[in-house]
């Protein structure tokens, strides 16, 4: 009899011990199995991870692409641009770095096709997509122009004959006030001899911003213009009314002696012209419509 409740209580315990054993499987099986099925398989997490210039990509403010967008839109629309030229910004997170679309018409330019590039006008990551061949324009200009934030190369058919003839480009209304500083021209020829006419190096590009100096407008001989600011809005305003103002100009010459806005003049209404950009920067922006 002792035997046989000692057998049964050993029984006992051993069912005990393996329903115990039983409950801890069921238990491991339900915590390990849904973390085998959501964990990244070898080498996945990696590739996951972007890359270090997608994330510095990001970086940049989304509505300072948006408005290097709508800037090369807008310059097309005025017939400041037209499958040449090109609008570039200082990048906000990095200052020695400038966004600017890859090499295409300004018309079709979408938020996708804006690239970073470094002070030494080369792209931080080109993925295989072209640059500009002037965009050593805007790295000479922002390397020594801390006050600009945003830049317009045109080859405005109105600018060249001022760029050639020796005729100064100057204020002629109150809208072009901007130029009272006047509009030096860059002649590559001076310095470097015979070339295709573009600025092609940092050598050229050094010695159109040499040329600009602190001035908003530069011309460039037999080529076309410049335009630089401290925003968007303001440099895309500089650039159409560079034009008109060529275009009045020329029509004010034919006529007679013009009498052009004086310093003091220039002075004052370029502070409360620039003021208001917003107003036609607004109404661009609508003539064009939504972006991309």
């Amino acid at each position: 009899m002792l035997k046989s409740v000692a057998f049964g209580g050993s029984n006992m315990s051993g069912l005990r011990i393996g329903l115990f054993a039983a409950v801890c499987a069921a238990l491991c099986v339900a915590i390990v199995l849904p973390a085998a099925r959501t964990a990244p398989a070898p080498g996945a997490l990696a590739a996951a991870q972007p890359s270090p210039q997608a994330q510095a990509s990001l970086a940049n403010d989304p509505h300072l692409i948006e408005d290097l967008v709508y800037a090369n839109r807008i310059l097309y629309q005025q017939q400041v641009l037209d499958g040449f030229g090109h609008v570039s910004v200082r990048s906000d997170k990095d200052p020695s770095h400038f966004l600017m679309s890859r090499s295409m018409a300004p018309a079709l330019v979408t938020a996708n096709d804006i690239m970073e590039y470094g002070s030494d006008s080369e792209p931080v990551d080109a993925r295989g997509r072209n640059s500009y061949v002037e965009r050593y324009i805007h790295a000479a200009i922002y390397r020594v122009r801390p006050d600009v934030k945003a830049i317009v190369h045109s080859h405005s058919p109105d600018i060249i004959p001022y760029s050639v003839t020796g005729t100064t480009l100057l204020p002629v209304y109150h809208v072009t006030a901007f130029l009272r500083l006047g509009a030096p021209i860059f002649d590559s020829h001076d310095a470097f001899g015979d070339t295709d006419m573009l600025i092609r190096d940092n050598k050229l590009g050094d010695g159109l911003a040499k040329v600009l100096g602190n001035s908003g407008i530069a011309l460039i001989r037999g080529h076309g213009f410049v335009a630089v600011a401290n925003s968007t809005p303001v440099v895309v305003y500089r650039a159409i009314y560079t034009q008109l103002n060529a275009r009045v100009q020329m029509e004010g010459m034919r006529l007679g002696k013009i009498k052009y806005l004086t310093p003091g003049e220039a002075e004052k209404a370029q502070a409360i012209v620039e003021a208001t950009v917003g107003r036609p920067w607004e109404l661009w922006k609508t003539q064009v419509g939504k972006i991309e």
